[in-house]
């Protein structure tokens, strides 16, 4: 049987106006990424990175998921648990756009974590700092459930069993800077499956892949979609 395992990067909900968590010039507010993206930097000023991504929470209000994420939906109902959704993004563009099985690597921005047992709950509003854990009791640890540097990602041994079983990998507006995402085209590669790269522009990994296509990910998704879905019936 056929399998697809798609991967999702910065660029597809870029198109829906989500901000991308790097800006130009990699700041917010003045601040590094890295003062806002690693626990030590939750440790030393929790309110500040608990803002940050309060902020980002908020914006997604004001985005919906675009003709490109719709399309991956419709592949998904037609290809059902044959087709693997990775996102390395932490909203939820795909699941509002219809996708139901999806893995987000990174983490989610509506979900949280507390930092001293580890529980996870959803997260539809600001974290509080006074907020108390539902499981151990305690306040002042909750954090959003994101892969900060230096973490590991999420579903890494569901992510390598569906890449090693796959017929087709597709990398859709990712950049192929970031590990271990930036490998899995060599995985899928070695295991078989052809590869596909749709981007707005050739990346530093194109070379690696089959077939690279270039242009908006609304105009070029929806188009690999209508194509795969007459060549895969």
């Amino acid at each position: 049987m056929k399998s697809i395992v798609i991967l999702t990067g910065a660029g597809i909900s870029a198109e829906s106006g989500l901000k991308t968590f790097r800006d130009s010039g990699g700041l917010w507010e003045g601040r590094s990424v890295e003062d806002v993206a690693t626990f030590e930097a939750f440790e030393k000023d929790p309110e500040t990175v608990n803002r940050f991504y309060n902020d980002r929470r908020n914006h997604l209000t004001e985005v919906s998921p675009n003709k490109a994420h719709l399309a991956l939906a419709k592949l998904e109902r037609h290809f059902g648990q044959a087709l693997t959704l990775i996102t390395q993004n932490v909203d939820d563009l795909h699941e509002r756009g219809g996708s139901k099985n999806v893995l987000h690597m990174h983490g989610q921005l509506l979900r949280k974590t507390c930092a001293w047992c580890d529980a996870g709950a959803d997260c539809p509003r600001d974290i509080e700092m006074t907020e108390i854990c539902r499981k151990c009791r305690r306040d002042g640890g909750m954090r959003p459930d994101i892969v900060w540097f230096g973490e590991v990602p999420k579903y890494l041994k569901e992510i390598e069993d569906a890449l090693s079983s796959a017929s087709l990998f597709l990398s859709i507006g990712t950049s192929g800077h970031v590990y271990p995402a930036a490998g899995f085209v060599e995985i899928a590669k070695s295991c078989g499956a052809r590869t596909l790269e749709l981007n707005a522009e050739s990346t530093l990994k194109s070379n690696l892949f089959d077939e690279t296509r270039t242009g908006l990910a609304t105009e070029i998704v929806p188009t690999f979609v209508v194509e795969i879905l007459k060549a895969w019936p």
